[in-house]
């Protein structure tokens, strides 16, 4: 790996470390490797780790069904849900 992007990865770690936005963990049950890509962010590949994860038994409803459940109904809350997310 090139030193710039090894730098540049450790700090951009550091930095989420610092704002707790990650914590470290003793005991890895899983990995996916970094790919960096030349902008502003970091790109991790996902492809290696949905191969193996298990597809989930009770998947989301799309946004539509979820929008004709509610349809005629007053108030609508989603739990503060946004200000938790960063």
């Amino acid at each position: 790996m090139n030193l710039n992007y090894a730098t540049t990865i450790k700090h951009d770690i550091e930095k989420l470390l610092a704002t707790r936005f990650i914590q470290p963990v003793k005991e890895v049950t899983w990995l996916s490797p970094i790919v960096v890509v030349l902008k502003k962010n970091i790109c991790v590949d996902f492809r290696k780790l949905n191969k193996v994860i298990k597809k989930d038994p009770y998947p989301l409803p799309f946004f539509d069904e979820v929008l004709n459940i509610v349809v005629g109904y007053e108030a609508y809350s989603f739990l503060d849900g946004y200000s938790r997310y960063h």
